[in-house]
């Protein structure tokens, strides 16, 4: 095993670890903390994409992703405002797949502010109204974690293995069809868990699992994407052999909105 495959198992246990106790030993208010520390966090990495130099400027880029969560979430009070944020979190990660097939190159500082405008906030209410709304709410942030992990992990070893066609060369030429396509395929038996254990039919469930691991994908590439313009490898150094929180959260900015849509069509969350 290679000390940087060590690091990273490392990190990721200890990660882990303080995730479970957050989640189902603390109260809910505990896990809104996280996911809002974690967030502006992750702002004050993407504001990195913007190829901005002057720390004030990046720190008013956080302030401005600060002051959105509270709009969103009182945007999100009522169902029908939820649907409607969901929703345009849902076109937006379309887009940003139009974008990484069609215009990779076309990145400006404006639009990878805009950028992590929408990736983040959608996520963050995502994570935030999964742990409040419902009884099992804790369960649900940990399922839809464990999705994008087990997905990631997935892709990782089989994508380094077997990988040869590139799936998005002009963005992160270490990413693989074969990767994708092991991903999706490791993260179905999570899903048919996770339909016995929440009670969910299995057909949709499957189905919109599977949708919010592509949608994971595509929030990958895309901070791939913003990092390739800023010049810049990982998002930051916070966590050994892993990078920054970015780097750790991008998939889910793309599954958690996309998994909380679905659930709310579905009836499984209010």
């Amino acid at each position: 095993m290679s000390d940087a495959l060590r690091k990273r198992i490392v990190t990721a246990a200890i990660l882990i670890a303080l995730l479970l106790v957050v989640l189902l030993a603390l109260p809910a208010l505990a896990t809104v903390i996280l996911v809002t520390v974690a967030v502006l966090a992750a702002a004050w990495e993407w504001s990195g994409f913007l190829k901005a130099s002057d720390r004030a400027l990046r720190a008013g880029y956080v302030v401005l992703v600060a002051l959105l969560l509270p709009l969103a979430w009182a945007l999100a009070a009522s169902r029908t405002g939820l649907e409607r944020l969901l929703e345009a979190a849902f076109l937006w990660w379309l887009a940003a797949l139009g974008w990484i097939v069609f215009a990779p190159h076309r990145v400006r500082p404006w639009s990878a502010a805009l950028a992590g405008v929408c990736a983040l906030v959608p996520a963050w209410l995502a994570l935030v109204r999964m742990r409040l709304d419902s009884g099992q709410g804790a369960q649900w942030v940990l399922f839809v974690l464990i999705l994008v992990w087990v997905a990631d992990i997935g892709a990782y070893f089989v994508g380094r293995r077997f990988g040869r066609r590139r799936l998005a060369p002009a963005v992160s030429p270490g990413k693989t069809w074969a990767g994708a396509l092991a991903g999706l395929a490791a993260s179905a038996p999570v899903a048919v868990l996770g339909s016995f254990w929440f009670r969910v039919p299995l057909g949709a469930f499957l189905g919109l699992c599977l949708a919010a691991v592509a949608f994971s994908i595509v929030g990958d590439l895309t901070e791939s994407m913003l990092k390739r313009f800023a010049g810049i490898k990982d998002s930051g150094t916070l966590f050994p052999g892993h990078g920054g929180i970015m780097d750790r959260i991008d998939s889910l900015t793309g599954a958690a909105p996309v998994l909380l849509l679905g659930l709310t069509f579905l009836g499984v969350l209010p």
